[in-house]
């Protein structure tokens, strides 16, 4: 008695047998090439935030930081980059700038037409404001507020003079300020132009604010010191630092010192956010540059990758050079043998103390173009890894190949497989309608068998 079976079922048992191992080898080439494509994008993430950070401490004021402060704080604040030169300083501050500022009473609204124009002075440059222009809602009127517009849109202004309007006691008051600090801001506006009576008597009656002054402050007493006189209230007379006046002091006052000097507590800071940023790239490389364990632990992507544990030695190195005659290990930054950092802040403030200027030299800066110091040759090895040509963008141009590659190949097996599959089909198919004919003819000789 012969058994029945599925032609279609016989078939796809043989169609996959036949190419269950390339199958097999082809998801397995796909995983690594997947698993590779998402380790390279982790990296370069990875190397790009460690770049921002090394940018960060590459700002004006630097990794070693020099605090600027003044005994007082009631008439000037300060602060100071890490070229600052320390020391004592004394300042007498007679007077801050100010900003003139006037104002012009209750203006009316006016015809535009034939309106006339204004003439403003400021700096010793005057320019021209027509009035039968102003008129920007297109009613026929020109308001105060029209007219400060003009005046700020004024191309010959440049912002050197801010017009507003104030509502005062329920009237239009036309407010002029200078953009800028010193006597040589001081604003003046000629109405002998303006052909309205009412609107020129408005504008003719000018009330001052506030007077445009140069700041004025002594290095040393009032009176016997030296004597600065500015626009500004901003003092950089002192290399790597800027002083801030903010009030007047009485005469007769005393002096008020400056302390420019080192900020052990920020400067330490710095140093671990140095050591925070590498220690987590460092982590990351140690997890995909790992080896399989006993215990069951899969291998990291970059196990066997040369190229990235090549850059995991370099980076090490990196940390160890000399620059200037120092190292890290001067200013109490240690590395352990897991490639962690580490600082141990006493002989940070030690290392300071016997070479102050060593640490700026050390790190140096990461900025494109004036790369210098630690921080520099580690951001340039991660710039040529993350670049537009560097190794993970030629990498994942290879990866993406490979997944190409891997596609057209999984497309040419999937066609061999449904060719194989139609050929048993085909022939199981004749075979099955073979053994129904046997087995019809079988039970009719049977038959015939059995009547005789």
């Amino acid at each position: 008695m012969s058994t029945s079976f599925d032609p279609a079922s016989t078939a796809t048992q043989l169609a996959t047998s036949y190419t269950q191992n390339a199958y097999k080898l082809l998801s397995t080439q796909s995983t690594a090439a997947q698993t590779t494509s998402s380790a390279l994008s982790k990296l370069r993430t990875a190397l790009t935030t460690f770049e921002s950070a090394l940018s960060s401490l590459s700002s004006s004021k630097g990794v070693k930081t020099l605090a600027a402060s003044f005994d007082n704080t009631a008439y000037a604040s300060a602060t100071a980059t890490s070229k600052a030169a320390t020391g004592a300083y004394s300042f007498f501050v007679e007077q801050v700038a100010t900003k003139h500022q006037t104002s012009f009473a209750a203006l009316p609204d006016v015809s535009a037409a034939g309106a006339g124009s204004l003439a403003l002075t400021i700096g010793g440059s005057n320019f021209g404001v027509d009035l039968s222009s102003a008129d920007s809602d297109g009613d026929g009127k020109v308001t105060a507020s029209e007219i400060a517009r003009a005046i700020n849109a004024s191309s010959a202004n440049d912002g050197r003079i801010v017009a507003s309007v104030m509502s005062v006691n329920g009237q239009n008051r036309l407010v002029l300020t200078a953009a800028e600090t010193g006597a040589a801001g001081a604003i003046t506006l000629d109405a002998s132009g303006v052909s309205d009576g009412a609107l020129s008597g408005a504008l003719s009656a000018e009330k001052l604010l506030v007077q445009g002054r140069d700041a004025v402050l002594w290095l040393g007493e009032q009176g016997s010191g030296v004597k600065i006189q500015q626009a500004s209230n901003s003092f950089t007379g002192i290399t790597g630092v800027t002083v801030n006046l903010t009030k007047a002091m009485a005469s007769g006052d005393k002096p008020v010192t400056l302390n420019v000097g080192d900020d052990a507590a920020a400067t330490a800071d710095n140093v671990k956010s140095f050591i925070n940023a590498y220690n987590t790239l460092e982590s990351l490389l140690d997890g995909m540059t790992a080896n399989a364990t006993s215990s069951g632990t899969a291998a990291g992507p970059f196990a066997s990758d040369s190229g990235v544990l090549a850059l995991k030695s370099r980076l090490g190195n990196l940390l160890r050079q000399s620059v200037g005659g120092v190292r890290l290990a001067d200013y109490g930054v240690s590395i352990a043998r897991d490639g962690q950092m580490s600082l141990d802040q006493t002989k940070l403030e030690a290392g300071l103390k016997a070479k102050p200027e060593g640490l700026a030299t050390l790190f140096g800066s990461a900025r494109t173009g004036a790369t210098s110091g630690v921080l520099g040759s580690l951001a340039e090895l991660a710039r040529s890894w993350k670049s537009a040509d560097g190794q993970i963008a030629s990498r994942m141009a290879s990866v993406d190949r490979t997944q190409k590659s891997i596609a057209k190949r999984q497309e040419a097996l999937d066609q061999r497989y449904e060719s194989l599959y139609q050929i048993y089909l085909k022939q199981f198919t004749k075979l099955q309608e073979l053994q129904n004919s046997m087995s019809n003819a079988s039970s009719l000789f049977g038959s015939l068998a059995t009547t005789s």
